[in-house]
């Protein structure tokens, strides 16, 4: 495992849509690994693949530094209710605030062995899948804040 630099706000990666991951290796297996040693050593609670410079439809998240989950090409088939989130991100340091996103949510993706599953997720784990994948459309959360804080 390697730690990877986290892009910043202002390059243009972070502005794209990642493309779909269709090749499941032991290079897609490093690259999670590496996301997730870069997400831990920032005490972040997720990232996705725009953020280390990588345009694949990727992202991990921990909620609580304990659990881990991967995901390859996530899409979001469900959501339900509304809640309104603090977020900061680690390609936006500095800049926190309120944003609204689902209460719930149900996740289909693939795992880094290509096994497709399904997450329900809700409350703060929803709020994180929402915010990552955004990212996955080059979208980030400073678009849908409605409370800037300092």
């Amino acid at each position: 495992m390697a730690r990877r630099t986290i892009v910043k706000i202002g390059e243009d990666i972070l502005r794209k849509r990642a493309k779909e991951v269709t090749v499941f290796d032991n290079g897609l297996a490093a690259l999670l690994d590496d996301m997730i040693e870069t997400m831990t050593a920032a005490d972040g609670v997720g990232l996705a693949g725009p953020q280390v410079g990588v345009l694949k439809r990727v992202a991990v998240i921990s909620p609580d530094g304990k659990n881990f989950y991967e995901f390859v090409n996530p899409v979001i088939e469900k959501s339900s209710g509304m809640q309104k989130c603090r977020e900061g991100c680690l390609s936006v340091p500095g800049v926190s605030g309120e944003v609204m996103r689902p209460k719930k949510v149900v996740v289909r993706a693939y795992d880094r062995y290509g096994n497709e599953f399904v997450l329900r997720a809700e409350g703060f784990l929803a709020d994180i899948c929402c915010h990552e994948f955004d990212h996955l459309d080059g979208v980030l959360f400073i678009d849908k804040l409605i409370k800037k804080e300092k």
